[in-house]
């Protein structure tokens, strides 16, 4: 009798909300509210290299000018021929991260998950008597930057967002340039 009495008190309230609000509550579809904020932050988690649509962001003109002034770059070893700011360098095809990096190089990676990678290199080039300029996402939280970044290099941090390219927008994420000699 008692579950009977529930149920009739139960649809009073579901035919009272239908009454007031003109549609029947929503069923909920997480058990608790971490659940639903976890849900949340998973589904608008920005990822700045997938925001584009492309990992390659074409270095600046002027910014770059300013650093060949002072570095006099002979190779730029993430490139392609669109946006290639030296004579010389390497194409995705002939894949940097496999070549020798001689001289001074200039190095603007693809922006993705194997950013730390092409830092690696840099550092690894560097302890062969190359000097590598990096203008990359200043993104301080990872390990890369940890263990590469902050032991073995010079870090510019980089003022305000740079605007990519023929990019209107500045970009979503902040930029540093780091040299390791």
């Amino acid at each position: 009798m008692q579950k009977a009495a529930n149920a009739g008190w139960l649809m009073n309230i579901v035919t009272v909300f239908a009454l007031r609000y003109g549609t029947m509550p929503r069923r909920r579809k997480y058990k608790t509210n971490a659940d639903r904020q976890r849900a949340y932050r998973k589904r608008n988690r920005q990822r700045a290299w997938l925001k584009s649509g492309s990992s390659e962001w074409e270095t600046p003109q002027e910014l770059f000018t300013d650093l060949d002034g002072e570095f006099h770059f002979t190779i730029d070893v993430a490139a392609t021929p669109e946006n290639a700011k030296c004579p010389r360098f390497f194409t995705r095809q002939e894949d940097g991260l496999k070549q020798i990096w001689e001289g001074t190089c200039f190095c603007n990676p693809p922006y993705g998950p194997r950013v730390g990678r092409w830092i690696k290199k840099a550092r690894e080039s560097a302890r062969r008597g190359a000097t590598v300029v990096c203008l990359i996402p200043a993104r301080t939280d990872t390990t890369w930057w940890h263990d590469f970044v902050i032991p073995y290099s010079e870090v510019r941090f980089i003022r305000g967002r740079l605007r990519f390219g023929n990019n209107g927008n500045p970009a979503p994420f902040p930029s540093a340039v780091v040299v390791f000699r």
